[in-house]
């Protein structure tokens, strides 16, 4: 159950963890397994009759099958050298603060500052926020580093680190971020000084969108007050997250199941791409024999052929555990492809039928945690895109006519009514109920407001643009 829930991408570690712990398991191919075989049949042709009766305390019979090595063949899916590699890029790599401290080191900071300074980045969060009160970290250096400070000199380190790229990074809030980028602008024009004006007297009315409360203020109509509130709205409120995604490195997901559509076919298979051919060391099995046939059964011959033979049936268990679940995941897969065949065959999201994990539990005849584990962490590569297993699994609901219809088609018809509505008066989630309503949907007002929510969408007051 531990190997089903190992996706594709961390399998090629886990193999090698093995590796490393059990020498009797290697890795090699039926043909060189042949080879191998031939070989040692050719060296032992003349071998003294003596030995050959003289296995009384191993079956020798359970390690030398001739059909051991090929059932545990791993590559489900052979590939040559020249076959495409059509993974999806992800990114990973160095932290923000990385970034920061290579910025600081071309300072012209004392020693001390130095290290105030990159004590003050350690404790900025992934957003580029300082969240703590200075005083706490005043006192948090004097009690762990011995080191004397006080919140005046901090403060002045802090409009050191707030002069670093990208700019907002060190604010301690919301409204300081977007002053500090304001205040670095490169050009300071009559957008740029009433921007500043709003972010410092009316930060609240900003942040809730009340622009004919702040329009009154400043005497102006709400059209000649956009252009100061667009150039705020393009003020990045999380520079930390901006930094991360420049420093990122190329990786790439390895898709667990890779599925073509064929004259409308579906055909499913797993990718073991990056798992190595596994089977048992030659020299291991060797080994046991010569301890099985030796006439000489003293303590430590004993000893070592037991610790031979335990490690030949740990490499046994775990090839064959392999083998156990890529059977598990390509059976459970092909029951997902076939109950979603229709989506599949299209990739269109409204094909996308109801399905929970006792679906398929059903449908396999296994138990959900099984399912579970499966669907975890787990991708397959279609025509269209890479999707996470996880995806295909939605609740459901009932039209008008008692149809059942995946949660995922009322969101695409709740994003696209957002999509198109008026931005001076966005819908509420009333008037996004009553449109569901009357496609049919039997959906509550507090059930839109719950999908609007998953899909990272903010209420209607938020959506509001000049």
């Amino acid at each position: 159950m531990k190997m089903l829930q190992i996706p594709t991408m961390e399998l090629d570690q886990r193999i090698k963890d093995e590796m490393e712990v059990n020498p009797a398991l290697e890795e090699g191919s039926d043909e060189q397994e042949k080879d191998e075989d031939q070989d040692s049949a050719d060296q032992n042709e003349v071998t003294d009759s003596e030995n050959e009766n003289e296995n009384e305390d191993v079956d020798l019979s359970e390690y030398f099958d001739d059909d051991d090595t090929p059932d545990y063949k791993l590559k489900v899916n052979n590939h040559s050298a020249d076959d495409e590699e059509r993974d999806t890029p992800i990114g990973a790599g160095r932290t923000f603060q990385d970034l920061l401290y290579a910025q600081l080191s071309m300072t012209e900071l004392e020693e001390q500052e130095q290290i105030l300074a990159e004590y003050l980045i350690g404790n900025l969060d992934e957003s580029g926020y300082l969240r703590r009160e200075l005083s706490a970290i005043v006192n948090d250096l004097a009690f762990s580093m011995n080191i004397s400070t006080s919140v005046e000199e901090l403060e002045e380190i802090l409009k050191t680190i707030q002069e670093l790229d990208p700019p907002g990074v060190g604010a301690r809030d919301l409204r300081e971020c977007l002053l500090i980028q304001i205040r670095r602008a490169e050009e300071r024009d009559a957008t740029t000084v009433m921007a500043e004006q709003i972010i410092k007297k009316y930060f609240d009315e900003f942040t809730r969108k009340h622009y004919e409360k702040i329009a009154k203020r400043f005497d102006i109509s709400e059209e000649e007050l956009k252009p100061a509130i667009d150039y705020i709205l393009h003020l990045n409120p999380k520079p930390g997250n901006s930094m991360m995604e420049s420093s990122r490195t190329i990786q790439h997901i390895v898709p667990d199941f890779l599925l073509v559509v064929e004259n409308d076919e579906l055909k499913l298979t797993l990718n073991s791409r990056n798992a190595p051919e596994l089977r048992i060391s030659r020299e291991y099995k060797d080994m046991l024999e010569h301890y099985a046939k030796s006439k000489s059964k003293d303590a430590k011959e004993k000893e070592a052929m037991m610790f031979v033979k335990q490690k030949i049936d740990g490499a046994k268990w775990f090839i064959d555990a392999i083998r156990q679940r890529n059977e598990t995941l390509l059976f459970c897969m092909q029951a997902i492809v076939d109950y979603q065949k229709e989506f599949f065959l299209t990739g269109d999201e409204t094909k996308l039928k109801p399905m929970i994990l006792k679906d398929i539990a059903d449908r396999v005849n296994m138990d959900i945690s099984t399912i579970s584990r499966v669907a975890n962490s787990k991708y397959i590569q279609t025509p269209y895109t890479t999707y996470l297993l996880k995806y295909f699994f939605s609740e459901s609901l009932s039209t008008d006519e008692g149809e059942e219809v995946s949660s995922r088609e009322v969101k695409q018809i709740l994003r696209d009514a957002i999509g198109a509505e008026p931005k001076r008066k966005p819908l509420t989630d009333e008037k996004l109920m009553k449109i569901l309503n009357e496609k049919g949907y039997n959906i509550a007002r507090r059930t839109v407001a719950k999908y609007r929510e998953q899909l990272g969408i903010p209420v209607a007051r938020l959506r509001k643009e000049l």
